[in-house]
């Protein structure tokens, strides 16, 4: 198969958006938005997770701003998207240091509003090898609901990309991809953590990606490897025109209308797993917002997974620049 398999299908007519489109003066897009959770999330290192019962020391703690939704915006915003986040947060500090942290990282927050909840937070515990596990408290972000949508639809219907995930609740995520793609947007659905989608979300979605473990959920078999992320991503063809499954350190998989092909990870020495994902959705959304070609798209965003886990601390400094560079000197192809 060519470098470049297939390029981005749109599930509503082209003529439509374009039409759709025409509305809106190109000044006045938005790159990508964001629809998901923020998050305080404390991370502790320590030698291996704890057995029911078992206390361990560990040898460090850190805090990050977390959450599916701030993370891919503030990946979008450092791979060149102009983001606009939707959420909410808690009258609290934990609030106060990720409206602050989502301001450094160039994504406009003024649509993440104040509730009358804490803010959601997380913990993490980070094995030596890299592994980790987490317990999330939703908080503030579960009172994200389509009245919300409702009142960022302005924002939302000059969206070029619209970022979704699973830790919002079903009728938010299905309100927002209506405004999207009614006004000629398109939409990233990162089914995460897995759930039945919404059955209206196979028709609002453009591109699904889910990872090896979320696949299987979703009822696309055990992916071990990139042939059965492949089986797999054929598997769940029916719930978006085009499916992309990651494998984790062996790539991803993306099928369209019953063709598929593989793109292998890039080799990475001490890989730190934590908010790999997130990268990897967060710089295809805003390459995508740039251009129509989906293979490039992965291809980008699978370099920029490989930098972030390879970069630990210093993963918000990864950008354009690096993963240009990265590319020209370590490009792996398509398969299939």
């Amino acid at each position: 198969m060519s470098e470049q398999p297939t390029r981005l299908a749109a599930g509503s007519p082209e003529g439509s958006r374009q039409s759709q489109q025409g509305t809106h003066q190109a000044q006045q897009r938005i790159g990508v938005a964001v629809v998901g959770s923020l998050h305080y999330d404390i991370m502790l290192r320590t030698p291996h997770l704890p057995r029911l019962g078992e206390t361990l020391i560990g040898s460090d703690w850190w805090w990050k701003p977390g959450g599916k939704g701030g993370n891919q915006a503030m990946a979008a915003a450092r791979h060149g998207g102009t983001v606009h986040m939707i959420g909410a947060l808690g009258a609290d500090e934990f609030g106060a240091k990720l409206r602050e942290s989502l301001g450094e990282a160039g994504v406009n927050h003024d649509l993440v509003r104040t509730a009358a909840r804490g803010s959601g937070m997380s913990v993490a515990l980070v094995e030596a090898a890299g592994d980790y596990s987490a317990v999330v408290v939703s908080g503030a972000n579960l009172t994200i609901d389509a009245a919300q949508i409702g009142e960022a639809a302005d924002a939302l219907s000059r969206a070029k990309i619209l970022i979704l995930q699973n830790e919002i609740s079903d009728a938010a995520n299905v309100a927002a991809a209506r405004i999207v793609r009614a006004a000629g947007g398109r939409v990233v659905y990162n089914a995460a953590p897995a759930r039945q989608p919404a059955p209206e979300m196979a028709a609002l979605t453009d591109v699904l990606v889910v990872n090896a473990v979320e696949a299987e959920m979703l009822g696309g078999g055990v992916v071990h490897d990139l042939a059965s992320a492949s089986a797999a991503a054929r598997q769940l063809q029916a719930l978006a025109p085009n499916i992309v499954v990651t494998a984790g350190g062996d790539g991803l998989a993306l099928c369209h209308a019953g063709e598929c092909s593989t793109l292998p990870a890039h080799a990475v020495e001490n890989a730190q797993t934590h908010g790999a994902g997130d990268a990897f959705i967060g710089a295809l959304a805003a390459v995508l917002a740039a251009s129509e070609d989906l293979p490039g798209a992965l291809a980008y965003a699978n370099a920029a997974a490989a930098l972030h886990v390879g970069a630990g601390a210093e993963a918000a400094g990864i950008g354009p620049a690096e993963v240009q560079a990265f590319l020209a000197a370590r490009a792996v192809g398509w398969s299939g």
